[in-house]
């Protein structure tokens, strides 16, 4: 979602005249899009902040101004922080109001430092930026598409609900009109994107209500279009009729990611997740009975407050009997204003850090067999790339991983059969295959 929203942001800037640059040292306009799920990426905000004002500073010397935006999370859980621990922040704008960024830009021009909550907040739907064909085609063959946004579940060890707002589902024919102007620019695969993105319920022209399932059935009727994909999901969500889209539709990848958070039922009704462990095993099932070659990842935290050892060895054991083609996995970390935060409980720090390195060094390992596991087959793979060597390509498979062979630049952009020959610790090293050349399974 933090990608998406960046890529709005620049085409909204580019329309005032902004060219992008990744280079600190050139930019008029500096923005940081901003996380707030976690302490540590908060406290980073400030850290380059430091560095920027100084820049700011010695560049006022010289007679050139530079603007410094914080956009994204933390600017809508701590505008008026912001402001204040650092005199060098111009504009703080929420992830709610960036549409609205040229405007306020502005405002801060003629009036001096501000935050969007000085301003109404409108639907950010109504009012997307569009981008320019040039502008999609730099961006390669893949694409995100926002669906829906917020959360309405009140994990309480989360602030997303606190920084996004309630759930808002995007109307059917705004993501169909921006999908199609994305593969007309030459975009092959598209991702839909939400905080909870399989509790979309969003309205079509008549005022009927679609689930995910649904749209994806209607989007994957596009000419053009060859690959879908959905992110990030909640397990109270996954309703039986996405799991069957997955066997009935071609097009829709056969990789979820849904987190679980623990393994343990008492840590899980004490994140207030409204699922139980054998829940998620039994979706994990019906997944991988609806499409046998499903692959899953998934979200942990170790340590959330009260978790004991029994409680993190159940977590190991969910891990061992799903088989996780990749994860991402955190120690707790006190957000302001949850409940979790406000409990006695705490973890301490060293017992964390143990949990989370056998977590990781066994997630590692089926990360590690489920690429090794791909050797001697053949994958589709949508190539999106040159890559780091002369006359390399690079591209993705169906299950997200990365995979390079050596061929034209003019396959980019599409669909090809690969044999896979050798697994590498981030990558598949493969082979394009021939016409008439047969595949295996």
């Amino acid at each position: 979602m933090n990608v998406y929203d960046a890529t709005r942001m620049a085409d909204l800037l580019g329309q005032e005249g902004y060219a992008e640059t990744t280079n600190e040292a050139e930019a008029d306009l500096v923005i940081l899009n901003t996380c707030h799920i976690r302490e540590k990426a908060a406290e980073k905000i400030y850290s380059e902040l430091g560095k920027l004002a100084l820049e700011k500073r010695a560049r006022e010397v010289s007679g050139r101004d530079m603007k410094i935006v914080v956009a994204g999370c933390v600017a809508q859980a701590e505008g008026a922080e912001v402001l204040k621990r650092q005199r060098a922040v111009d504009l703080v704008v929420g992830p709610q109001s960036y549409h609205r960024l040229p405007d306020l830009l502005q405002r801060a021009r003629e009036g001096g430092r501000l935050t969007d909550t000085d301003f109404a907040v409108e639907d950010k739907f109504d009012a997307l930026p569009q981008p320019s064909r040039a502008q999609i085609r730099a961006r390669g063959v893949s694409a995100f598409v926002t669906v829906q946004e917020g959360c309405d579940k009140f994990c309480s060890f989360c602030v997303v609900p606190y920084t996004r707002g309630a759930e808002v589902s995007r109307p059917v024919a705004d993501i169909v009109a921006e999908t199609r102007r994305l593969v007309e620019a030459g975009v092959a695969e598209v991702t839909l994107i939400g905080q909870n993105v399989n509790a979309y319920r969003g309205p079509d022209e008549k005022g009927a209500e679609w689930s995910l399932a649904r749209l994806f059935e209607h989007l994957s009727e596009m000419r053009g279009l060859e690959r879908l994909r959905y992110t990030t999901s909640h397990p109270v969500d996954m309703a039986q009729d996405l799991i069957e889209a997955h066997e009935s539709i071609p097009k829709l990848m056969p990789y979820v990611h849904l987190p679980v958070q623990s393994g343990s039922d008492r840590i899980l009704k004490a994140m207030n997740r409204k699922h139980k462990a054998e829940d998620f095993l039994d979706i994990v099932a019906r997944l991988r009975k609806a499409r046998p070659d499903m692959a899953m990842s998934s979200d942990f935290i170790v340590g959330f407050p009260g978790e004991t050892d029994e409680d993190f060895e159940a977590t190991m054991q969910l891990v061992r009997d799903v088989g996780f083609a990749s994860s991402f996995s955190f120690k707790y970390s006190p957000r302001p204003g949850t409940p979790g935060a406000e409990r006695d409980d705490q973890i301490g720090e060293e017992v964390m850090r143990e949990r989370l390195a056998a977590l990781q060094a066994l997630l590692e390992e089926q990360r590690q067999s489920f690429n090794s596991a791909t050797v001697g087959r053949t994958i589709d793979v949508l190539f999106e790339k040159q890559g780091r060597h002369e006359g390399q390509i690079g591209g993705k498979s169906p299950y997200m991983q990365a995979v390079h062979v050596s061929g034209s630049a003019e396959m980019i952009g599409r669909v090809a059969p690969v044999a896979i020959v050798a697994a590498g610790s981030n990558s598949l090293a493969g082979r394009l295959l021939g016409e008439g050349e047969e595949a295996k399974a």
